[in-house]
């Protein structure tokens, strides 16, 4: 019995609001601050709508979305204004929200193969809280401006949706446009939903409350099967918003679905208009020089040395782990050799680290860095290096005064390695014996023993021309 979902095509679309990293609000001089917990703090009267109060647009907020369209290769709009979306919730003081309809500052452009409508401006809203019977509404967060950025409905399953939102977070902060923590608010991802058997967009379901990229991914899926069991069991998919229950891992229905005729949109009166071309700044090929190296530049970039593919995505994929690289690359300069012993030690032994890290990391750069020439010098063996490496991370310092300290220099004086050797030799008299009568494979053990004897700081190099002299004799 075939499988009905194969019969269905996946639509999707995507809605992500971003905070921006603004010192003001987007409307007034209060602090952006998401780090502020006691409630109404952040606020003055343009914020709270009070009457009589005129709301200033933030120039710092324009040009971060600017930058945000000329690195998705986006149309930069010359003329732009604000609108008022109408609507009326507890969290909107004004009971219209500040936003762009018709002109929005960015317009086309793409990411990762997934084509963009627009990028748009706008306000957010309070933040309301339900307990006890009540409802309390806290307005640090009413005013910061909001980045609003609507894919085409060009994605067809799950994977390529939270793929898409994990490059967006890394763009913008890339760019600091955004710090971009969903588990903060600071980056809310709404997607839009539909199923069809034919080549016709199905009936749309926004799913809302989504607040990591695996529940991105989870949310769509649970929401693709609902919609395909419905139609399957007779009955229809009804436009409407549904929320995410991360608890229960299903989507709930919240409202029905506001078109853009429910809002009311009009121009903002108390916003002149915006003229990008009136702005220095804001001219396409000043906005291209304030571009740093965007996150597949830096991927491209890192391949170029002969960094395997997934190496250079888990490198460049993290804007911290990528700076501290390249001053680690910056620093050892353009022996290929060195370069590619940076890259191994960093995908697999700090990564490790990092990984299984239960507190601060006292590894910095410039201590890593040096941890690899003496590596490239053959001053630590490999284990040297993973132990210099693991006290590094704990103690931080100096890795030679670390290995110094704990005895993990690599020793390769002939003189003071051939004692070892010859107490090996003399302790394993059968295996020596095998190897003089043609089993080569006894060499190994030999050495590993010797290396154990040099407690892991002697050359393995040194250490087998020595045994091998040693078991000619």
């Amino acid at each position: 019995m075939s499988d009905p979902r194969s019969e269905y095509k996946t639509t999707i679309g995507l809605e992500v609001h971003a905070e921006l990293a603004t010192q003001t609000k987007m409307f007034c001089d209060s602090p952006n601050d998401s780090e502020e917990t006691r409630p109404n703090q952040n606020v003055c009267p343009v914020c709270l709508a009070h009457p009589g109060t005129i709301p200033v647009p933030n120039r710092e907020a324009i040009h971060h979305v600017l930058r945000v369209g000329s690195a998705l290769g986006s149309k930069l709009a010359d003329y732009s204004e604000f609108d008022r979306k109408s609507y009326f919730y507890p969290d909107i003081p004004k009971g219209y929200q500040i936003s762009q309809f018709e002109y929005p500052f960015v317009s086309g452009g793409s990411l990762g193969g997934v084509d963009i409508t627009r990028v748009h401006l706008e306000e957010d809203t309070a933040r309301s809280s339900h307990a006890n019977g009540a409802s309390l509404v806290d307005f640090n967060r009413a005013g910061v401006p909001l980045m609003e950025l609507v894919t085409e409905p060009v994605i067809h399953d799950a994977e390529t949706a939270g793929k898409f939102a994990r490059e967006l977070q890394l763009l913008l902060r890339t760019l600091g446009a955004s710090h971009a923590n969903l588990e903060k608010g600071e980056m809310r991802i709404e997607a839009n939903i539909s199923v069809s058997k034919t080549d016709t967009f199905g009936t749309k379901v926004e799913v809302k409350n989504i607040n990591s990229f695996r529940s991105v991914e989870r949310a769509i899926a649970y929401e693709v099967d609902r919609q395909i069991k419905l139609i399957e069991e007779g009955g229809a998919v009804v436009q409407e918003t549904r929320g995410w229950d991360e608890g229960k891992q299903e989507t709930f229905h919240q409202r029905l679905k506001e078109g853009s005729a429910d809002y009311r949109y009009f121009p903002e009166p108390d916003i002149p208009k915006i003229y990008r071309s009136r702005i220095a700044e804001w001219s396409d090929e000043a906005l291209k020089a304030s571009l740093p190296e965007l996150p597949w530049e830096k991927r491209a970039r890192y391949t170029t040395f002969g960094m395997k593919e997934e190496d250079a995505v888990y490198v460049a994929n993290d804007v911290e782990r990528a700076v501290f690289f390249d001053a680690v690359i910056n620093a050892i300069g353009d022996d290929t050799n060195m370069r590619m012993l940076a890259v191994n030690y960093f995908v697999s032994d700090l990564a490790g680290i990092y990984a299984n890290a239960t507190s601060e990391i006292k590894i910095t750069p410039e201590t890593f860095t040096k941890l690899i020439q003496m590596i490239g010098a053959n001053k630590l063996s490999s284990r040297g290096a993973k132990d210099t490496l693991a006290l590094m991370a704990t103690e931080g310092g100096d890795p030679e005064a670390l290995a110094t300290a704990h005895g993990l220099v690599q020793v390769s004086d002939t003189g003071a390695l051939l004692k070892a050797v010859q107490e090996v030799i003399a302790a394993n008299d059968a295996v020596v014996a095998e190897y003089r009568a043609g089993k080569e494979a006894s060499l190994q053990f030999l050495l590993g023993q010797a290396m154990k004897a040099t407690r892991g700081a002697g050359n393995p190099g040194v250490l087998k021309e020595l045994l091998i002299a040693e078991l000619k004799k």
